[in-house]
């Protein structure tokens, strides 16, 4: 028999490739010579070898799978220089700059810096994981696929009454977990609970659960808001009259500060279900992804506060970041 030919099933080869298993290793070895280093199209292919052009695709397919082609993408150095001035200006471990982000969709522009940022850290099985709510960080988490086997993900913040998917961070926490292979931690608690509740959760052995995984967290992948006067959409339980919300310039985790990155209350806020601002400044590694005119101020001065380390954005932010920020 032909080495190159499909192995033959119970009613003989199968020309059209419609169990990938059978397709020889020399088979798949040859249609991927041929279409990857000598430049023969898929029809060139198909004639070669006496099979369809649907199967050649079908082959190469399936000598990704296996690892008998392997395909690299490499990122261009263009934005490094501008990475590196965006950090040297906020004080920042690391900033990874993406081009700039066209129409309305974020995660697919921002998802690749969110790999490259989580990949160096290099969480391990045990460590803890925190995600905010917000709709960057949701999509980004429907977008990402670095794999975190065994690495534990948490909400940072606790569930809000709004419809939008993003701000439910038990959601976040699911779709970030499944794409990643990492092991999802929920938390099932309101962001803003009334008094008694407030009381009756941290006598809960659930609840005391997550809030110890806040403590110990390796690495937080948080959001920035803008001012909370200037949103066009602000979660139900932030009262937009109180007065000492005019000094905020941002949140992150739900937790507002101003242009100092110093907190700011407001009537309730000492219930809020979330990670504090003091926590995020001991967490090694806090991830921050935002983008826009709107988000400069407010980055500026979380980082000023020291609520993360590293941070994801586009190119458009970044330049804007650069003219802005005071250098250190």
């Amino acid at each position: 028999m032909d080495a190159l030919a499909p192995t033959p099933g119970p009613d003989g080869p199968d020309p059209v490739g419609r169990d990938a298993n059978r397709f020889a290793p020399e088979l798949m070895y040859a249609a991927a010579t041929q279409y990857y280093l000598e430049d023969v199209t898929q029809a060139g292919v198909a004639e070669r070898l006496g099979v369809s052009r649907a199967t050649v695709s079908r082959i190469l397919t399936e000598a990704r799978r296996q690892g008998i082609v392997t395909i690299s993408v490499h990122r261009p150095d263009g934005y490094e220089r501008l990475a590196a001035e965006v950090a040297d200006a906020l004080g920042l471990h690391a900033v990874y700059v993406v081009p700039e982000v066209q129409g309305t969709q974020l995660g697919p522009w921002l998802s690749p810096g969110v790999t490259r940022a989580l990949t160096g850290v290099g969480l391990e099985p045990g460590d803890v994981l925190l995600v905010s709510s917000g709709r960057t960080v949701y999509e980004c988490a429907l977008e990402e696929r670095t794999r975190l086997p065994g690495v534990v993900i948490a909400p940072a913040v606790g569930g809000q009454e709004d419809p939008q998917p993003w701000f439910q961070t038990n959601e976040t926490t699911r779709v970030l977990a499944e794409r990643t292979g990492a092991r999802p931690s929920y938390l099932y608690a309101p962001a803003l609970p009334g008094r008694e509740l407030f009381e009756s959760l941290h006598r809960d052995p659930t609840f005391q659960r997550i809030t110890t995984l806040w403590t110990r967290a390796r690495c937080a992948l948080v959001g920035v808001g803008s001012a909370p006067l200037t949103r066009t959409s602000l979660p139900s339980f932030v009262p937009s009259d109180a007065p000492s919300l005019q000094r905020a310039v941002g949140d992150v985790c739900s937790r507002f500060y101003d242009r100092d990155g110093q907190p700011v209350d407001y009537p309730g806020s000492e219930r809020i279900v979330a990670t504090g601002l003091d926590d995020l400044r001991h967490i090694p590694d806090t991830i921050a992804v935002a983008v826009g005119e709107d988000k400069v101020r407010s980055i500026v001065a979380a980082a000023r506060g020291r609520y993360f380390t590293q941070l994801v954005t586009d190119a458009a932010t970044a330049t804007r970041l650069v003219q802005q920020a005071p250098r250190h």
